[in-house]
């Protein structure tokens, strides 16, 4: 029972220890490896047998004026809309279904897009609100979003940007001792001033497991592993990192940063809530927040 109380006080005594030691560390650093981090590197593509390649192609003058409000339109989905393994279809949907599947196929990365370019210096409009003013405009499929001009867009959305979207490819592929998901995306953003595509993308992610067997029984048990491979968090982890490695190429603007600053700056001055008479903190290009 002693020993129990003696070990109970020192780990508490540590507990207390490290608390007391923690650091106050400040805010709004230099964060490190801002557009790098969650990119592939060719040893990651080698270490995981990803052939999958990305695109991305920004106008010239896209960091001199950036767009500040984007929106993610819906995406289209050019794919079976079926269960695709090794090319050949294992579900066969009617056409409601399939409907159904590639808007579903096409909500996953329209999201997944969506949340990586909210991390990022722009203002993205609520997909909610995005969908119910397109619904009561009566843009309900591809071929009638293509036929609305981004200035109009623009103009029912607010938003000096928008973002179009084409899933390209969705299936799996099983070969005893590989198995792999493969998501395609194709990514437009236009502006709704001028009508010019700012960032056009296009790329692939293969999420590839490889095992390796001598024996027939080795060759047995590893292609029934394998089949592990094709759980649905495996392709959510494919359609994340398809949007993230995207995202991750498209530069960073510090001059929208100033702005979103300078804005979020203004706005609290004009708060009944701020201090009569504190002057608005100079802009700081060492100590400003960074994305």
């Amino acid at each position: 029972m002693n020993r129990y109380w003696c070990l109970l006080t020192l780990l508490c005594a540590t507990t207390s220890c490290s608390t007391q030691n923690y650091e106050t560390r400040p805010f709004f650093q230099r964060e490190y490896q801002v557009q790098s981090h969650g990119r592939k590197t060719v040893f990651d593509h080698l270490v995981e047998l990803d052939p999958g390649t990305f695109r991305v192609k920004i106008a010239p003058n896209y960091l001199a004026n950036p767009p500040a409000r984007i929106a993610v339109l819906p995406f289209m989905d050019v794919g079976r809309a079926n269960f695709v393994v090794d090319k050949m279809s294992l579900t066969f949907r009617n056409e409601r279904e399939r409907d159904s599947w590639a808007w579903t196929h096409a909500q996953r990365l329209r999201r997944a897009l969506d949340g990586y370019l909210a991390q990022r210096e722009f203002v993205v409009a609520n997909l909610d609100g995005v969908d119910a003013v397109l619904q009561a405009r009566g843009v309900g499929n591809g071929r009638k979003l293509i036929e609305v001009s981004p200035h109009d867009l623009g103009s029912w959305l607010g938003v000096d940007a928008v973002v179009y979207g084409t899933v390209q490819t969705y299936e799996a592929y099983y070969l005893g001792l590989v198995a792999a998901w493969r998501v395609g995306l194709e990514m437009r953003m236009v502006s709704t001033h001028t009508g010019e595509t700012l960032v056009y993308a296009t790329g692939t992610r293969y999420d590839t497991n490889l095992l390796v067997a001598t024996t027939v029984e080795d060759m047995a048990i590893s292609s029934a592993e394998n089949l592990l491979q094709l759980r649905d968090v495996n392709l959510a982890r494919s359609e994340e990192e398809t949007c993230r490695e995207i995202v991750r190429r498209i530069p960073i603007s510090r001059q929208l940063q100033e702005r979103n600053q300078k804005a979020a700056l203004l706005f609290a001055a004009s708060s009944k809530d701020w201090i009569i008479g504190r002057e608005i903190p100079a802009m700081s290009t060492g100590t400003s927040p960074r994305r």
